[in-house]
């Protein structure tokens, strides 16, 4: 295919939006797959995507399209997934396109996932399609739906915006058409040294470590002898080829295809994300700028449960860390669990979207801990030597009397909202230590830019942010620094023997509603004994909240029968001393347990 008649896109949107089904038009009426191998959300082919409706991992495939002029062009879609915790996912995507559909529900409008991957995209330099899908359906605001996305941007005012109806193949036609009229063709030179932009990899047990390549210059064959120029890795092609959706091998890639290397390589640290593929004895002179690192927003320990044992679990987060390059983990050894991983997550559906893969796709069962944020922790030591120890596991949490300060984790949250909304927000943002930072008009919308603590929205900012707005508000978040702030670890006994897996840092303002509401879940969730268990929440070695788990029976000690004191001692004896010196390393912690302290801001 000459260079001039090929295209390389994303599909941009909200969740929801028909962003895959769009896909699966385009896919039908350029014949890439037939009626009969054609179902709803083909691209979505992960359990965990077709459960939850959204898409989580990026996928591409090639089209061919018999064009109205005459010529026929390869369509190359990038697909890219919605939800604000993938937002990695979709900037790797764009590294490797030329432009992107941005796709509007007709009947639910600009919404936050919207305005976020636009800026994305816009940040690409990418050329931005508009349309607006389900025209047909009864609910349909279209000339509303097109005027919001005429004051998104100034370059809107006058471009033409495609009204489709992705379900019913309405008008998808003139989409095609678009693709090749408005988005340009890739820059790249088929006579230079092989470039390659490494934009996605998967592993396969038998074939190795599978990259996801776009070609900027140069030609890429089948047993070519290739280079990492970040990683350092030589190898040769084992096989390459495109997708359509499925693998489907060829005898070479030229420049500005996307297509896939079969590397062969088992070392799942060896084939990084960003890095330029180039030839081992001709090598490309520049490398491509790498992407930065995708910056964990929350933290949370993986274990093994039930018969999963400690290897099964590291094989299965290895491989699935090769899949995700926003996903990070590293060994960890906790008292209460034994040992797992602390791992890195862009969000609390990332978490969630990783315990499901690992259940679905590997087989294996985890036990997860509350998720928290990175801190600095400084300490008391000789000036002007100053050095800090970051925490992203509150069990490592220094005892106080050796703390000097702590720093925390913020970013920078920009929020456009209806200016409806606009006080609901403030206000939201102030509950969460918000400090504002600007604020700026855009017609009928407004920009607010704060400054906000990791830990403060990391379980469910965002949430309750689509709550207060009805979905209208934009969130686009990026890692600012560190800030001074004045923190404590809630350290949870159980039956008086700590529980370093149930530790928790939060605000010392909040120390004592928080302690309190967390014994108050855990009276109900920890396993029941024969005899009661105190559960305390420490805090700076005082305990500031205490309940008793109820007994599986009634204590014989104190159950308002008339016995001798000696009797009563005895019987003390017998159900304390012994037993709840072996609780430590008795205590079996179900899910339900972490479960509850993932809901304590919620309203009881």
């Amino acid at each position: 295919m000459k260079l001039a008649n090929i295209r390389n896109f994303a599909i941009i949107a909200h969740i929801d939006h028909g962003k895959s089904t769009l896909a699966d038009r385009i896919m039908e009426q350029t014949d890439t797959v037939s009626k009969r191998q054609l179902s709803d959300q083909l691209l979505d082919s992960m359990e965990v995507e077709q459960a939850h409706g959204v898409t989580v991992k990026s996928r591409s495939v090639r089209n061919f399209y018999q064009a109205d002029n005459g010529q026929e062009y390869e369509y190359n879609l990038i697909d890219t997934p919605g939800h604000v915790d993938f937002s990695y996912e979709v900037s790797k995507s764009l590294a490797a396109s030329d432009g992107a559909i941005l796709l509007v529900d007709a009947t639910q409008g600009v919404q936050a996932q919207t305005v976020a991957n636009l800026r994305l995209a816009l940040k690409h330099n990418l050329t931005i399609i508009p349309v607006i899908n389900k025209i047909d359906n009864a609910a349909a605001d279209v000339a509303a739906i097109e005027a919001q996305i005429r004051a998104l941007r100034p370059e809107f005012a006058d471009v033409a915006i495609l009204k489709i109806s992705a379900k019913t193949g309405e008008n998808v036609h003139q989409v095609l058409e678009a693709i090749y009229q408005k988005i340009p063709a890739p820059q790249g030179n088929p006579d230079e040294p092989l470039k390659a932009l490494i934009f996605d990899s998967q592993y396969d047990s038998y074939q190795g470590i599978i990259a996801d390549v776009r070609l900027i210059d140069g030609q890429l064959q089948s047993e070519q002898k290739l280079q990492l120029m970040q990683g350092g890795s030589i190898f040769n092609a084992q096989a390459i080829g495109i997708f359509t959706p499925n693998m489907q091998p060829v005898k070479a890639l030229n420049a500005g295809e996307v297509g896939y290397v079969v590397t062969g390589i088992k070392d799942v640290a060896s084939v990084q994300v960003g890095d330029t593929l180039t030839a081992a004895d001709n090598p490309t002179k520049n490398a491509i700028p790498h992407f930065k690192p995708a910056q964990s927003m929350v933290y949370a320990g993986l274990y093994p449960k039930g018969k999963t044992s400690y290897e099964a679990l590291k094989q299965a987060i290895s491989k699935l860390a090769l899949n995700d390059s926003a996903f990070h983990y590293t060994p960890e050894q906790s008292e209460a669990l034994d040992a797992g991983f602390r791992c890195g997550f862009l969000g609390i559906f990332h978490l969630q979207i990783i315990q499901e893969r690992l259940r679905d796709e590997y087989h294996v069962e985890v036990l997860t801990t509350a998720p928290n944020a990175t801190y600095h922790v400084y300490l008391k030591q000789p000036e002007p030597k100053q050095e800090y120890v970051t925490i992203t596991n509150p069990a490592k949490f220094p005892d106080f009397s050796e703390i000097d300060y702590v720093t925390e984790s913020y970013v920078k949250a920009v929020i456009t909202t209806p200016n409806d909304y606009l006080g609901a927000v403030m206000k939201l943002c102030d509950q969460h230590f918000g400090e504002m930072v600007n604020l700026d008009n855009q017609q009928d919308l407004v920009t607010l830019t704060y400054k906000l603590p990791v830990s403060e929205i990391a379980y469910d900012f965002f949430n309750s942010l689509k709550s207060i707005t009805h979905g209208f508000a934009t969130l686009d978040t990026e890692f600012l620094d560190y800030e001074l702030v004045d923190v404590v670890k809630i350290q949870i006994q159980i039956n008086y023997a700590a529980v370093d897996a149930l530790d928790i840092i939060v605000p010392r303002q909040k120390a004592d509603l928080i302690a309190h509401k967390l014994v108050k879940k855990l009276k109900y969730t920890v396993p029941r004994r024969l005899y009661p268990m105190p559960v305390q929440a420490m805090v700076e070695n005082k305990s500031i909240a205490r309940v008793d788990v109820p007994p599986l029976r009634k204590n014989a000690a104190v159950n308002g029968e008339k016995r001798s004191i000696s009797k009563k001692q005895q019987l003390l004896r017998r159900q304390s001393l012994n037993k709840r010196q072996a609780v430590k390393s008795d205590i079996k912690l179900p899910q339900s347990v972490f479960d509850a302290i993932l809901n304590i801001n919620e309203p009881d």
